[in-house]
Formats: C-alpha cells, structure tokens, sequence
C-alpha cells in the first residue's frame, strides 16, 4: 500500500480555505498514485472548542461530502477528521473512507484531553472502529487517545496499520515521536502519525507527522512545512516480524484484567 501523510495549516476555523489546501495535496497524491491519504485532526477547523459553530449532524454533513466527492474524484482513500453533532452533544471524529467515497469507519476519540479543555465540550467515544483498505486491516485513533496503550493492544490483534491523527502542538512534539514509535514496537504493527502544522489561536504546531515500521524504524518523517509525504509499505512485514518474535503471545490479559479491579 502507498500511503500519503498529508501535513497541512488548516488555520483556525475557516473551513473553506481549508477545503482548498486539502485539495491541493489531495491532488498531489493522486499523481503519485498512493492508495491511501491521511489529513490531521478536525481536518477543516483546527482544534476547535465551538462544536456548535462547526459541528455538523450525520443528515447533514458538508464537510463528510466534500472528502466524498473528492474521494471519488481521484480514487483515493482517506482518512480524515470532524466534528460530529448528535442532540447537542459533540464528538470528535476520524472518518474512512474508501476509494468510491464510501464510509469504511467513523471512530469517536475515546479520550478528550481533559487538560485543554476538549472534555469540556465533547463527549468521548467507547468503541474502537476496524476496517480494511485496499485488504489492510486499519483502526484508527486521535491525538490524545496516543497516550493511551491499552486501546492500541485492543485493535493490534486485528489491525496491522494504526492510524493516529493529531493537532499535537510543538511544546509537547517529542512525546508525540517518542509514543509514535513506542506504540509501533510493542504492537509490532505500522503507525502513520499525521500531525498539523502552522499555528492556531494559541498553539503553534510543528508537523513531525511520521510513518514508522513494526520494529519503531522511522519510514518516513515530515519537518514542520505543510507538505505531503508517500511512502510503500508491505503489510506481510508486520505479519512476519509477529511469528518470528511472538511478543503478544506472553501477553497475560486475564491477569492484567484483575490488577485493574484491584
């Protein structure tokens, strides 16, 4: 599979100019015929903490149509992420789609991050989401929800690519590379981290977006500039590295299970 890191400056709640840079490295990727593209978090908006003003409801989702339409324009998957509006609560999405535009996953980010403030204005999800691109099994996750080890050894047992999309801002990027690898190695899967980049209403953002192999090796690493990234990878490496060092073989689940009831 050719997959394409698309690090974009979204800017800050302006959707339209935004359509546009996406369209440019939508564009982009086509050309050099990736199979999969994969956009930051709340793709249109930046991380936005007015989910009334910019949330959309499932009847009516301007923002799903658009990555739909383009979609199927270059025959292109994508990844990418939105706000969804459901009776006046707000949730925090990661779309799928596949090449026809068709919806392949909608994950609602489990953990808000609390600390600024996303707790305060979206409710979290509770169900990881599980697909197949091109006959990868992919889940994805969002941004905060990379803190968290537990889910990413939940989805590993069926997913061979983990996808984690992000506004991950620069005072904090080395924990965001550090977990990117982290996270690869000890689920011996891929993980395509896609960060932002530019600035927000008060955050700058450093991109670092990346795509690293089951054994951490960094594959592909962007700089801070909006930019897109293609890199090939073969799924059977993560299939091969898992029977070689069968590291969730020892796993101890039940056992792990029980120490959290403690």
């Amino acid at each position: 599979m050719k997959i394409a890191l698309a690090q974009i400056d979204m800017g800050f709640e302006q959707k339209e100019p935004a359509k546009k840079r996406c369209q440019v490295l939508m564009e982009e990727a086509a050309r050099q015929q990736a199979d999969l593209v994969i956009f930051p978090e709340m793709t249109l908006t930046g991380f936005t903490m007015s989910p009334t003003l910019y949330g959309e409801t499932h009847e009516n989702a301007p923002t799903l149509t658009f990555f739909q339409e383009e979609a199927k324009k270059h025959h292109l998957a994508i990844i990418f992420g939105m706000i969804f509006l459901e009776n006046s609560t707000a949730k925090n999405h990661c779309i799928i789609l596949d090449k026809n535009g068709t919806i392949q996953a909608d994950y609602a980010k489990i953990h808000p991050f609390s600390f600024g403030a996303e707790a305060k204005h979206y409710v979290g999800g509770d169900t990881p989401a599980f697909c197949k691109i091109e006959g990868i099994p992919i889940s994805p996750f969002v941004c905060y929800d990379l803190r968290f080890p537990e889910i990413f050894q939940a989805v590993s047992t069926e997913s061979q690519l983990i996808t984690i999309i992000a506004n991950w801002p620069v005072a904090r990027i080395s924990h965001w590379k550090t977990l990117l690898q982290a996270r690869a190695i000890e689920n011996q899967c891929f993980i395509a981290g896609v960060n932002r980049t530019g600035k927000d209403k008060t955050l700058t953002y450093s991109g670092d977006s990346m795509l690293v192999s089951p054994t951490g090796e960094i594959l592909l690493h962007l700089n801070e500039k909006e930019s897109l990234g293609v890199c090939d990878i073969d799924i059977t490496e993560a299939e091969i590295i898992r029977k070689e060092f069968p590291l969730k073989a020892d796993r101890k689940e039940a056992l792990y299970c029980k120490l959290y009831e403690r």
